[in-house]
């Protein structure tokens, strides 16, 4: 066999090769996603983790790759595979594919946990990765890269002497625009308020602000929660509908809270084993997914255009900003959100709280505002003329039109609710 023969042989073997591990990392990769909460697949998919764990560091973005649609625990599966390649690699001081991990870092359609896992790598074998990359991250999708970004924004700003006050502002405005976490806006807003400029927080988070609400419904001993009053089969704003109390009619709520929260003690009154339902519009300019983000501490359900969500049958768990988080479909131009507020019927002190705080967001966080909203609100009233009627299967569809009353709906005034 002559030379170039040999040599041909040797660079067809090592392909041969190399296409077997790829398929092997593949089967392997599967395994570890397969892998269900109940622990089904365990056993394969820690066989596959071990395997991993023995790979090459230049398998290591292919097994990044993996973490796109893996359910949480695969997720851990798969941290623990790459970082023990990048152990093994590191402390034996073999070449690391430093260029390849930050071009999967600077991807941004790659998974957010993958993502940020390959960055804790890089920044092992690139002490410069955190100041080089990091400022670019201000609007970036993953949330973690964002905050890192704003977090020195802020201290930039911080570090600003008296006398470059207006350096200081531009700096903080430049922070907030990154900014999703609450924690942080509220130390930015501080901040520049303390400075003389006002943020608006609404409209930073995409609060909802005005609603029209009916009510209360019976919900002693807990029954109303899986009742289907008559909001859910029929959204008609003028009509009188029987409640716990006798007839009722749909009136109007909106909140001043700087952060959203529409306090149905304090603004209409603070009723204990009732079921309250609250509506409103919202104008979207294109077709596109959002999440619903929303704190209460109070059971509650949620339709968007007629089509069910999600629930939580549970009360007074405490309450925070993007509590829960729900994942919708907005079409272009208006849409119709049904809430559903359940209170229960203790007496402690600290089971009195009745309100909801909610916003519209895209998946990493930022504010996705309706169409034309103003400086305050950020949502519309659902304007007068006509009825939504039930789909065959019971529940409400998209409400073009609905009667407007606010009439014979009794408020103890409208109060700014406390803020968190």
């Amino acid at each position: 066999m002559s030379g170039f023969q040999r040599g041909l042989a040797a660079l067809i073997m090592t392909a041969v090769v190399a296409n077997a591990s790829a398929a092997d990392l593949s089967s392997q990769l599967k395994d570890v996603r397969s892998v269900s909460r109940e622990g089904q697949g365990n056993e394969a998919a820690a066989a596959a983790v071990r395997s991993l764990s023995a790979a090459s560091a230049n398998d290591l973005t292919q097994i990044l790759a993996g973490f796109e649609g893996a359910s949480p625990l695969a997720a851990n599966y798969l941290r623990n595979a790459v970082e023990s390649v990048a152990d093994r690699h590191l402390a034996a001081k073999k070449p690391f594919p430093a260029k390849q991990l930050e071009a999967f870092v600077l991807e941004r359609s790659n998974d957010p946990r993958a993502r940020r896992l390959a960055f804790e790598v890089l920044e092992k074998v690139d002490a410069t990765a955190g100041d080089r990359l990091i400022p670019k991250m201000l609007l970036d999708p993953s949330p973690e890269f964002r905050r890192d970004a704003v977090e020195r924004l802020v201290a930039e700003a911080e570090s600003l002497d008296k006398d470059s006050a207006d350096k200081a502002k531009q700096v903080y405005r430049q922070a907030l625009s990154g900014a999703t976490d609450s924690d942080l806006v509220k130390k930015i807003s501080k901040s520049l308020k303390e400075m003389g400029d006002e943020v608006n927080l609404v409209s930073h988070f995409g609060f909802l602000t005005d609603w029209r609400i009916v009510g209360p419904f019976d919900n002693r001993e807990f029954i109303g929660f899986d009742i289907a009053y008559a909001p859910e089969n029929e959204l008609d704003f003028a009509a009188k509908l029987k409640a716990k109390e006798g007839e009722v009619a749909w009136g109007e709520i909106t909140t001043s809270d700087e952060f959203g929260i529409v306090d149905i003690a304090k603004s209409v009154a603070p009723h204990k084993g009732a079921v309250m339902y609250l509506a409103t519009s919202y104008e979207a300019a294109a077709d596109r997914n959002v999440e619903f983000r929303f704190g209460t501490p109070n059971a509650w359900k949620l339709w968007v255009n007629g089509e069910f969500l999600f629930g939580r049958d549970e009360y007074h768990r405490g309450m925070a900003i993007d509590q829960y988080r729900v994942p919708a479909k907005l079409n272009a131009g208006r849409n119709v959100i049904l809430l559903k507020l359940c209170q229960n019927e203790q007496e402690d002190d600290w089971a009195q709280r009745y309100q909801i705080q909610i916003r519209v967001c895209d998946p990493s966080g930022v504010a996705v505002l309706p169409v034309n909203s103003d400086s305050r609100s950020t949502t519309g009233l659902i304007p007068a003329t006509g009825g939504a009627k039930p789909n065959d299967a019971g529940s409400i569809v998209n409400v073009a039109d609905a009667a407007s009353v606010s009439g014979n709906f009794s408020f103890a005034g409208l109060e700014e609710g406390a803020s968190e």
